[in-house]
């Protein structure tokens, strides 16, 4: 009986560790898409280049344009890349990001990189997102004035997507967010919403969380002989 006991607390104990942890690393983790919104402007200043204003607007738009993959990662570079619709634009992602359609302007550069495994924003930044010269150009164009980013893991956490689109709207009109609030949604994160989102690791970490649960379970079972 003692025995049993001694488990159960070791069990508790070890699955409020790993609940605990999970919430640091998403107070932590804040909204990797602002960060990557502040990875953009650190590098544009640094070769002395204008820094971009960081649009909600277009950062929910660039979340939308994630979930159009609707998690395929096959599609996203490569030989077999494939982009939505510029109809989409105006048709849904503005309607569903309360963006007024008639406030849309002109994309006039994108990252986007997808992969198996989360990592954080400078990582994804310097090695998923700037892969060559044409990356560089598009970073550094001077025909950028507005930035939007997004982040996002897919249905059951993996694939995770990454997005920066950019645009050479004004900031008080591009964009235009009917009634002034963006609309949130979820999973995922969006860069300018004042929003210290971990909505991206969020699936990812229930998926961790539930690993823990099944291996604390089975050492139970095996100590137990049952």
């Amino acid at each position: 009986m003692l025995k049993i006991q001694l488990l159960l607390v070791f069990a508790t104990s070890l699955l409020l560790f790993s609940a605990s942890a999970l919430n640091s690393q998403s107070k932590v983790t804040k909204n990797p898409a602002d960060q990557l919104v502040s990875l953009v402007n650190d590098n544009r200043t640094a070769h002395h280049i204008p820094t971009l204003y960081s649009n909600p607007g277009l950062g929910c738009i660039a979340l939308q344009y994630i979930k159009a993959y609707s998690g395929n990662c096959a599609v996203v570079g490569g030989p077999k890349a494939e982009k939505p619709d510029d109809s989409e634009f105006a048709k849904t992602f503005a309607p569903n990001c309360n963006v007024e359609p008639a406030s849309l302007t002109q994309i006039t550069g994108r990252f986007l990189g997808c992969q198996s495994k989360y990592i954080k924003p400078d990582v994804a930044f310097s090695e998923l997102l700037i892969k060559n010269d044409k990356s560089l150009n598009i970073l550094y164009s001077k025909n950028h004035t507005e930035v939007g980013a997004a982040v996002s893991g897919s249905a059951g956490g993996s694939p995770y997507f990454w997005c920066v689109l950019f645009s050479n709207g004004k900031s008080n009109t591009s964009f235009a967010l009917e009634g002034g609030e963006v609309k949130v949604s979820r999973p995922g994160c969006f860069s300018g919403a004042n929003d210290d989102c971990s909505g991206a690791v969020e699936s990812f970490g229930s998926h961790v969380l539930w690993k823990c649960i099944l291996g604390v379970l089975t050492v139970v079972v095996v100590s137990l002989g049952l």
